[in-house]
Order: structure tokens, then C-alpha cells, then sequence
């Protein structure tokens, strides 16, 4: 397989290779398709596992983003979580999203929008965002990609993303806390296997405080 940035592509070399992996979302064991030229193509990854298990659970309505959506396990188990919302799995890898399309398809999940930035609506808001943001793209990058999604968080509403703590999840704290709007708090809300699961809310003087549910991680 080529650099691990090849997964950043927009347009994948190489001949698609599909392949068959079982991996449990949403409390189901399931059969998902991936392949090559997509990121973690052999099973669900630690860091997205990590997320997966500490976060509550999504919210019932509205647009859900998930930012960086590979070929789609976020996005499959917020769907599946929430089945009445609109989720938004994007990126820039075609390939990704057409495995996040066939995956969609074959559960029967009608609620997922896999699409690259480009073309979620420039109005869309969002109820909230889980990630697992592609760190290794580059810092002013990924800074500009967090302060475009970020802020289009309705009022009340949190952005849950893991990032792996010797690739800078602090210090990717500190800034998120220095550059986002004054409404916004970030916290860490979990760590484990080397990762930081960090919370960005939106303030609002109407909401209370999320309980965060710490599940059994998916390995």
C-alpha cells in the first residue's frame, strides 16, 4: 500500500480491491464492505473504537456530521442510533464515500449523505459532530477544516472528537480553546488507549450538562 496519505486523496490509485470485515456498531455485529485506498480498511480503528464508547447518545433529530468519514463506521452508527436525523459522512476520498454509500445501502439505512465538503449545504447546521479528524494531513489543515465544521454547532449543542495523545491532542486543545468562538467550551472529556476524547460545546443558557456514557470499546 502506498503512503499513509494516500488515504487523503481525493481519487485513490490503484485498482479497487473490495473486501468483507464483521464489526459491531450500535450494539449489532455487522457486516460492512472496505477495500483499499481508505483509511483502517481491516477493521474499525482504536481511535474511532475510543470515540465510539465514550460519547452519549447522539441526538434524535437534525443534521449529525460525521467529519472525515472513512468508509463509514461513525457515520453507520449514528444512523442507526438515530434513524429520524439526517447524517452527513463526508470526505474528501471518493472511494471512501462510495464504500459509505454501498454499506448504506446494504443495511437499509436511508438517512446518510455521503458527500465530499463541497457539497453539504453552506447553511446546514449541525445537532452535533463526531470525528476522528485525519491528524496527519497536516496542522494548518486540519486547523482550517476544525474552524470551518466546528462553529456551524447549533447553540447547545457538542462536537466529540479523539485524537491520539502523542500526536498532540493537548496542545490541539489549547488552540480549538484559543481560536473557536467565546460560546464555545472544550474539554477533555475521556482518555484511554493513548487517545483524548475531547468535548467542543456550544454554549447555550438553556441546555444541561451531557452525561457522557462510557461504553465497551469495539477492538
Amino acid at each position: 500500500m502506498p503512503a499513509p496519505e494516500h488515504y487523503f486523496s481525493a481519487n485513490p490509485g490503484g485498482e479497487l480491491v473490495p473486501r468483507t470485515i464483521q464489526v459491531r456498531l450500535a450494539g449489532r455485529d455487522l457486516e460492512l464492505t472496505t477495500a483499499n485506498g481508505v483509511f483502517s480498511p481491516e477493521r474499525v480503528d482504536v481511535g474511532t473504537s475510543v470515540l465510539l464508547s465514550h460519547v452519549p447518545a447522539p441526538p434524535p433529530g437534525g443534521n449529525l456530521l460525521d467529519l472525515g468519514c472513512g468508509w463509514g463506521p461513525i457515520a453507520i452508527s449514528l444512523a442507526l442510533e438515530s434513524p429520524r436525523a439526517t447524517v452527513w459522512a463526508v470526505d474528501v476520498n471518493e472511494r471512501s464515500l462510495e464504500l459509505v454509500r454501498r454499506n448504506a445501502a446494504q443495511l437499509g439505512l436511508t438517512n446518510i449523505n455521503a458527500v465530499t465538503p463541497d457539497e453539504v449545504p453552506a447553511d446546514a447546521m449541525f445537532t452535533t459532530i463526531w470525528s476522528n479528524p485525519p491528524i496527519r494531513v497536516g496542522k494548518n489543515e486540519l486547523h482550517a477544516m476544525l474552524l470551518h465544521w466546528l462553529p456551524r454547532l447549533e447553540p447547545g449543542s457538542d462536537g466529540w472528537l479523539v485524537v491520539q495523545r502523542n500526536l498532540g491532542s493537548d496542545s490541539l486543545q489549547r488552540w480549538l480553546q484559543a481560536e473557536l468562538p467565546r460560546e464555545f467550551a472544550v474539554l477533555r472529556a475521556a482518555t484511554n488507549k493513548g487517545y483524548r476524547v475531547l468535548r467542543c460545546r456550544r454554549r447555550s443558557g438553556l441546555t444541561q450538562p451531557i452525561d457522557i456514557i462510557d461504553k465497551t470499546v469495539v477492538s
